[in-house]
C-alpha cells in the first residue's frame, strides 16, 4: 500500500479540459450595395501642344513663365539670330551677283538680236545668246527663293503662340542648345476640359465609349456630368491600367492638374442584393479565402471557402460560398480550428446597467 501509495504522488496530473470558446457571430443575409467604384482622375485640356523651334540654336530669352497664359501670336521666346542674319547677308550678294549676270546676258542678247536682224551673224549665235539670258534668269531666281527661305529660317528664331491658352510646362531655359522641333514649352489649349483616369484590367470591358460618368471635385460640394470620349487601346506598361479620358460639359472650366474623384455608371451597383460580410471575418486557408460555419446541431465549426467579389465600404462582397440562414463566425478566426465546440457569445449587463433607463441615441444625418 505504501508503494501504490508513493507511486501515485509521483504520477503527473491530468489536463485539464480545454474551455469551451466563445464566438461572436452572424447570420447570413442578402442587402444592398451601398458604395460604387471610384477612380481618381486630373483634369486636363482637350488639346495641349509641345512647342518649338522649326530651327537649331541657342536659346537666348524665354518671355513666359510657368502658369502664365498667353494670347495667339504672344512672342514666348527667341533664339540667338547672328548666324541666320549673316546667312541672310550671304542670299542677298547672292541674289545681287545672278542679277547682274542676268542683266549682262540681256544685254547681249539685245546687241546681238541687233546684228542678227542685220545679217550680221548667224541664227544659231543668237540661240547660244538666248540660252545664256535664260541660264542667268534661273540663276537669279534660284538666289531669290533660296533668300525668301533663309528669310524664313530668320523668323523661325521667333517661338510664337499659335492659340491662346495657358503654359504648362518649360523644358528649355536661356543658354541651352536645342536642335529643330526639340519641345521648349508645353500650352494647354482653351477650351473643353477632359478628365483622365485609370482603370483596371478586370473593369475596363465594361466602360465604352459614350458611356457616363459623374465627376466629384475634392474641393467642391458639387457634381458634373461627363461622357467617356477616349479608351486607351493598350495598358500601361507600369501601372497596367487602361487610360480613360471623359469629356467634361463646355460650361465647366475647373482648373488644370486639378484633382477629381470619377464614379463610371457601368460600375455602378448600387442597390444591388448581395451578401456582405466584415473583413475580420475572413481568413486565409492555404490558397483560399475562407470563413469559418457554425454547425448549429453539433455547436462546431467548420471552414467555408468563399469568394470575394469586391469591397463595400468596410465590408467585402461574397460572390460564391455562402447561402442566406447560414451563421458565420465574424471576430477572432485565426484562433479557432475545425471541429472546435463554440458555444454563442452574448452580452451581460450588471443589474445596474439592466436597471438604467436607456440612453437617447442621436442620429446624425
Amino acid at each position: 500500500m505504501a508503494a501504490a501509495v508513493l507511486l501515485v504522488a509521483c504520477s503527473k496530473p491530468a489536463p485539464a479540459p480545454e474551455p469551451v470558446r466563445a464566438v461572436r457571430v452572424m447570420t447570413v443575409g442578402a442587402a444592398d450595395i451601398e458604395s460604387s467604384p471610384e477612380f481618381a482622375g486630373e483634369v486636363r485640356a482637350r488639346v495641349e501642344s509641345r512647342l518649338g523651334f522649326r530651327v537649331a540654336g541657342k536659346l537666348l530669352k524665354r518671355h513666359v513663365e510657368l502658369g502664365q497664359r498667353v494670347k495667339a501670336g504672344q512672342l514666348l521666346a527667341q533664339l540667338d539670330v547672328q548666324d541666320y542674319r549673316l546667312a541672310v547677308d550671304s542670299a542677298q550678294a547672292q541674289v545681287s551677283a545672278a542679277r547682274t549676270n542676268r542683266d549682262l546676258a540681256a544685254a547681249d542678247f539685245r546687241r546681238f538680236k541687233d546684228l542678227r536682224e542685220q545679217n550680221f551673224i548667224s541664227g544659231a549665235e543668237l540661240e547660244r545668246r538666248e540660252a545664256s539670258l535664260k541660264a542667268a534668269q534661273a540663276q537669279l531666281d534660284q538666289a531669290q527663293a533660296q533668300l525668301s527661305a533663309q528669310g524664313n529660317q530668320t523668323s523661325y528664331t521667333n517661338l510664337v503662340a499659335d492659340v491662346a491658352g495657358v503654359v504648362t510646362s518649360i523644358e528649355a531655359e536661356p543658354g541651352q542648345v536645342v536642335a529643330a522641333g526639340a519641345p521648349v514649352l508645353r500650352i494647354a489649349q482653351d477650351g473643353v476640359r477632359d478628365v483622365v483616369f485609370a482603370v483596371p484590367e478586370d473593369k475596363v470591358a465594361a466602360i465604352a465609349v459614350g458611356s457616363k460618368v459623374v465627376v466629384r471635385p475634392w474641393a467642391q460640394d458639387v457634381a458634373w456630368p461627363a461622357a467617356v470620349r477616349e479608351v486607351a487601346a493598350s495598358t500601361d506598361p507600369v501601372t497596367r491600367t487602361f487610360s480613360v479620358k471623359a469629356a467634361l460639359d463646355e460650361r465647366q472650366s475647373p482648373a488644370l492638374g486639378s484633382t477629381v474623384t470619377v464614379h463610371p455608371e457601368a460600375l455602378t451597383r448600387a442597390g444591388t442584393p448581395a451578401i456582405k460580410l466584415p473583413t475580420s471575418a475572413l481568413r486565409k486557408d492555404g490558397e483560399h479565402t475562407a470563413v469559418w460555419v457554425l454547425e448549429r446541431a453539433t455547436m462546431t465549426l467548420r471552414s467555408q471557402p468563399v469568394q470575394v467579389a469586391t469591397a463595400d465600404g468596410n465590408a467585402v462582397v461574397i460572390a460564391a460560398g455562402l447561402q442566406p440562414g447560414m451563421q458565420v463566425v465574424s471576430a477572432g478566426v485565426h484562433v479557432l480550428s475545425p471541429g472546435q465546440k463554440v458555444t454563442i457569445f452574448q452580452e451581460k449587463l450588471t443589474a445596474q446597467a439592466a436597471a438604467a433607463p436607456a440612453p437617447s441615441v442621436t442620429v446624425a444625418k
